[in-house]
């Protein structure tokens, strides 16, 4: 395809989506009235929820074929060759896109019966001459299979247009994760081993737990903000080699670093967050409950006034790395009504004694217990994650976030300390996908069946286009995100990445688990490991049908375009 070609294949996506979009908002208008009419718009909601999920799945995969478009565009402005430059790119956008509409169609027929829309609009809008030679041309074998020989040729999914400070970035992270990482990573997952001592101590090394925490507070952020971009490109690298033992650990301090940020005194930002910020003390986040997973406001774990502080009783689950923290930040409920709910709750910092043991039994001079015990896995090992219990456990009242001022506040504390998170787990996700597109390319070249290698037939090949388009858009998505939020925004969008890239984790390394056939069942190859790992993306840091219900869809419908 000449430049002139490459270009009017991009020329043509926004009229191939305009007629889409339109769909979209039409159905959303529909939905508006029929919520907004109601008596109780909560419970009109609540019974829109197929429709729903469908809505926020289509607003995901919409702005990643805007993602991947834009940079596709961006390319055609660089001078550094056409056949593996701004043509290989195009070509990967648009064999995205193509899929894309495929995907999109399935939602539409799903719930056009009950958004007001008829077959003959869905097929209007699917349908269009422009639609039409789109499709011929990128769903076309011929061109899938060429696509993927530059793929092979360069054993790439495209390149990078990050800046060159944000690319020194990567690349020194890529050092670490490639050297210190990835030869452990397989025997941490096998053993279920807690991550080794050299691995955090190198994590600690390169600045990775003072990425969000401004420099005035021994960290490497901002003043005016967070880098959000940075801590991308780092997660990114460091999730490639392993997600628990080296992607993930940068998140809890994050989260708990912005809580602090946002609701703590001057004297707790310079009392905790240098530590933070240097990994003494490892942290962890005790939010989730056993009845109330991304219902965050639902929490009951109590905290009862006593002399000096509080006395904390009840259950959190899913606390990782709460073994070897020194430091929990603990969300607890401290007005007893019922009716309170998320106005109820304060947010604490709990010291303990740090420990590898995958159970663990600590004793307050108090008399309180805080005990724990690892919850085993199928992935995601290396950091394990705690069931923990505390007793009458203490707490001094010092150790509120925000102090006095911070009582019943806990919850929006939280939030303020959860706003990167899902960001943060699209990063992953791209790591993770990284990982596993990287290993299928070099099986299916090495591998031969039937005579040839794997990666000369047709399936193979159409298989990494799709895998490779997949990567580049959740990539690029991420990316604009994280430039988004550096400016204060993006805060809607970071829910649609971690929608869509989490559920692209999960069929990436699914397809390179395939393409591995027997070995990649077998934990002899890591994309066994990939496979379990990407699983849990779509279920932490928001649940993927909490995260697209009460954050997106309930924001389009009642917004109603």
């Amino acid at each position: 395809m000449n430049p002139s070609a490459q270009a009017s294949t991009l020329a043509a996506v926004p009229e191939v989506l305009k007629g889409i979009d339109a769909l979209f908002r039409r159905a959303l208008r529909h939905t508006h009235a029929q919520v907004t009419s109601a008596a109780d718009a909560n419970e009109a909601l609540d019974h829109c929820q197929v429709q729903g999920y469908e809505f926020a799945m289509i607003n995901a995969e919409l702005h990643a074929a805007d993602a991947i478009i834009d940079y596709a565009r961006s390319c055609m402005t660089e001078r550094d060759g056409v056949e593996h430059g701004a043509a290989f790119e195009s070509h990967l956008a648009g064999a995205f896109v193509a899929e894309i509409l495929l995907k999109l169609r399935a939602r539409f027929e799903k719930i056009r019966h009950v958004t007001g829309l008829t077959g003959r609009e869905v097929n209007e809008a699917f349908e269009t001459a422009a639609a039409e030679r789109f499709n011929a041309t990128h769903l076309d074998p011929a061109f899938l299979e060429a696509t993927a020989a530059q793929i092979l040729e360069h054993g790439t999914h495209g390149r990078s247009l990050l800046d060159e400070d944000k690319q020194i970035i990567a690349s020194s992270f890529a050092r670490i994760a490639d050297d210190i990482v990835a030869p452990q990573a397989e025997h941490i997952h096998r053993d279920d081993l807690s991550i080794p001592q050299d691995i955090l101590a190198a994590l600690v090394e390169m600045g990775c737990f003072a990425l969000s925490i401004p420099e005035a507070y021994g960290g490497t952020a901002p003043e005016s903000g967070h880098d959000n971009l940075a801590m991308c490109v780092v997660t990114e690298e460091l999730s490639r080699a392993s997600l628990a033992a080296a992607g993930s650990p940068l998140t809890r301090p994050e989260i708990l670093s912005r809580a602090i940020m946002a609701g703590g005194d001057e004297a707790q930002k310079r009392q905790w967050l240098p530590g933070i910020a240097s990994g003494n003390p490892i942290v962890a986040i005790a939010v989730t409950e056993p009845d109330c997973g991304s219902d965050v406001a639902a929490v009951r774990l109590r905290a009862t006034p006593t002399a000096g502080g509080f006395l904390l009783n009840g259950a959190k689950t899913w606390c990782t790395f709460a073994g070897k923290a020194g430091l929990l930040m603990v969300l607890a409920r401290t007005d007893a009504d019922p009716a309170a709910g998320h106005r109820g709750l304060t947010l604490f910092l709990l010291e303990k004694p740090p420990t590898d043991d995958k159970a663990f039994e600590f004793r307050q001079p108090s008399g309180g217990v805080l005990s724990g015990k690892a919850i085993p896995t199928i992935g995601y090992r290396g950091m394990h994650s705690y069931t923990l219990f505390f007793d009458n456990v203490f707490v001094p009242a010092e150790n509120i976030i925000g102090g006095a001022a911070g009582l019943n506040r806990g919850f929006y504390h939280t939030m303020a300390g959860f706003a990167g998170g899902r960001l943060q787990t699209a990063a992953r996700a791209c790591g993770v996908m990284r990982a596993a597109f990287e290993a299928a390319i070099r099986y299916a070249k090495d591998r031969r069946v039937f005579g040839q290698p794997l990666a000369e037939y047709q399936l193979t090949r159409a298989k990494l286009v799709s895998m490779a388009a997949n990567l580049r858009a959740c990539q690029e998505m991420t990316y604009d995100v994280a430039r988004l939020m550096d400016q204060g925004r993006g805060h809607m969008e970071a829910s649609l990445v971690k929608l869509y890239a989490c559920r692209a984790a999960e069929s990436i390394t699914r397809e390179a688990m395939q393409i591995h056939g027997g070995m990649g069942y077998s934990e002899e190859t890591a994309v066994s490991r990939y496979f379990v790992d990407a699983r849990v993306l779509s279920i932490f840091e928001g649940a993927e049908e909490t995260l697209a219900l009460k954050v997106v869809a309930r924001e389009l419908i009642l917004k109603g375009a």
